[in-house]
C-alpha cells in the first residue's frame, strides 16, 4: 500500500504523546497530506484550506497528548479542521466578505454563496461526527480520503465483506440524518406536505 494513504500507527502516535519529539514529528508529517486533503475538500477557499491546514497541523503538534484513543487520529483531525474552516468562514463574514471577493468575482463563489456552502458542509461534517466510531472510521477512509475498499478493510482489521456491510449501514445512517436535518428545516421536503 502506498505510505501516502496511511495515517502513523498507534505505537508511533503512542510515543508521539509520551513525548518522544521523533516520533510526534513522524505523525506530523505523515497527517499533513490527510489534513491537506480534508482542508481542501471542507474549506472555502485554497487559501483558507492551507491556513486550516497548517492551524491543525499546530494543534496536533501541541495537543496531541489530549487524543485519547490513538484509533482515533483521524477522527480527530478531521473535527480540527473543520472547526479552522468554520472559523475561517467566520472571520470572512465578520470582515465584510473582503476585498478579495469584490476584485474577481467571476472567479471566486460570492461571500453568499460561500456561507451556504460552508454552512452545508458544516452540516455534513456535524452528521458525520454524530456516526457510530465505527461507522465514522469506515466512512472518513472510503469516501473522505478515498480509499481503496481493501486497504480500508485492512486498516481496520476487517474482511472486505464486512467493510462493505459497515460502509453500507454508514452511508444509510448519514443519508438518513441528512433527510432529518432537511425535513427539520423544510418540512415539506422528503415527504409528503401538508398543504
Amino acid at each position: 500500500m502506498n505510505p501516502r494513504f496511511t495515517w502513523p500507527d498507534e505505537r508511533l502516535i503512542k510515543a508521539a504523546q509520551n513525548g518522544d519529539v521523533t516520533s510526534l514529528t513522524t505523525v506530523v508529517m505523515e497527517s499533513q497530506p490527510h489534513v491537506r486533503k480534508f482542508a481542501r475538500a471542507l474549506c472555502a477557499s485554497p487559501q483558507d484550506a492551507e491556513d486550516a491546514a497548517q492551524e491543525a497541523l499546530i494543534i496536533l503538534y501541541r495537543k496531541i497528548g489530549t487524543l485519547r484513543a490513538t484509533g482515533a487520529l483521524a477522527s480527530w483531525m478531521f473535527r480540527i479542521v473543520r472547526n479552522e474552516c468554520l472559523r475561517q468562514v467566520r472571520l470572512f463574514v465578520s470582515r465584510g466578505g473582503g476585498a478579495a471577493a469584490e476584485a474577481d468575482a467571476s472567479a471566486e463563489p460570492s461571500a453568499e454563496e460561500a456561507v451556504l456552502h460552508r454552512l452545508e458542509v458544516e452540516r455534513l461534517a456535524a452528521a458525520v461526527s454524530a456516526l457510530p466510531r465505527d461507522q465514522r472510521q469506515v466512512l472518513i477512509l472510503r469516501d473522505v480520503q478515498g480509499l481503496p475498499g481493501k486497504a480500508v478493510a485492512r486498516s481496520l482489521g476487517l474482511s472486505t465483506a464486512a467493510m462493505k456491510s459497515r460502509l453500507h449501514r454508514a452511508r444509510a445512517a448519514l443519508r438518513h440524518s441528512l433527510a432529518a436535518t432537511d425535513h427539520a428545516v423544510d418540512p415539506s421536503v422528503g415527504g409528503d406536505s401538508p398543504l
